[in-house]
């Protein structure tokens, strides 16, 4: 089978295009013919093996894994001993281990059945992305209707999926993008967008029930002042750095949290088959849509990370593996 691997950490030149070995299906596991993945900042700080404390599992001089991506849609090609949920020919979507690939192992429980309305593209960029922004707003959060939200970097990824969450949730939301994406935030529901080269939204006065920031490009003094008296930051950003500056944040966040009133929650997906389930609904449902800003092949997936690593990805980057 061809996929995309590398053997060594660096820039997406790293990446190649190559025959390897099918992968074997473990018990508990299930083999799925790709259709679509897509891609993550996940994949640039694997790839580049920063933060360097990544490295400590990861393989400290050379990557112990050679295969790439997380996020996948396809059709269950084999099942192994103990899979129950799925039977060969199922249409799925979830998360596995190197996904960039024309076959992909994952596990049975980070799997569930695509809706038949829901494309595999749309599909495949649900898993990361779409299970941070749902369980950072519902568990983390525990946003409830009529609470007002502030999310920055609402153009991204994560923040695409955020503002039409939160609104499906009976939230009021505002969005911070940049100038050239106040029209998208807007078009997916924003009941307003703030234009962060214009304005600093910390010194608007303005105070809201929940912050979630997907950037990293504020204090916490600066998400904080946002807030509401018992209000809640969200941290569910990864910025660039080789140390501990991509991390730095969330650090900082999970002290601070135990010194004020504000609650302060640092957010990590936990992809299970209950949230893949109620993403899909709600895109079946049309109350979400996923945002794709752009598509490649799997032969191009080189590009597609170097556009994702580069930060002005407009929602998701979707690699097509058909």
């Amino acid at each position: 089978m061809k996929a995309i691997v590398r053997s060594e950490y660096g820039s997406a030149e790293c990446l190649h295009f190559e025959e390897v070995p099918t992968p074997e299906v473990g018990a508990g596991k299930v083999l799925v013919k790709v259709r679509a993945s897509s891609v993550n900042p996940y994949d640039w700080h694997m790839l580049r093996g920063e933060p360097y404390l990544l490295r400590m599992s990861e393989g400290v001089r050379r990557p112990k894994s050679t295969g790439m991506g997380i996020d996948l849609a396809g059709t269950v090609e084999a099942i192994g001993e103990g899979v129950t949920s799925f039977k060969v020919g199922d249409e799925v979507f979830g998360s596995g281990s190197a996904t960039l690939a024309e076959l992909a192992v994952s596990s049975e429980v980070r799997l569930a059945r695509k809706p038949a309305d829901v494309t595999f593209e749309a599909a495949a960029v649900l898993p990361c992305a779409g299970v941070t922004a749902l369980q950072a707003l519902k568990d983390r959060g525990e946003l409830r209707s009529g609470q007002r939200v502030l999310v920055n970097g609402a153009a991204g990824g994560v923040g695409t999926f955020a503002v039409q969450i939160a609104k499906s949730m009976g939230a009021t939301v505002t969005g911070v993008c940049s100038t050239r994406n106040l029209d998208l935030v807007k078009s997916i529901g924003a009941d307003e967008a703030i234009d962060y080269t214009k304005e600093d939204f910390s010194r608007r006065g303005q105070k809201f029930d929940v912050v979630l920031d997907t950037v990293g490009n504020r204090s916490l003094t600066a998400l904080r002042r946002a807030l509401t008296k018992d209000g809640t930051l969200l941290l569910a950003a990864g910025t660039k750095g080789k140390w501990l500056r991509p991390v730095a944040l969330m650090l900082k966040g999970a002290v601070t949290s135990k010194l004020v009133h504000h609650r302060i929650r640092v957010v990590m997906a936990d992809i299970t088959r209950e949230a893949l389930d109620e993403l899909g609904a709600l895109v079946a449902s049309g109350a979400v849509t996923p945002v794709i800003d752009r598509t490649y092949a799997l032969s191009e997936c080189a590009q597609a990370v170097h556009y994702v690593e580069e930060g002005h990805a407009r929602g998701k980057v979707v690699v097509e593996v058909a």
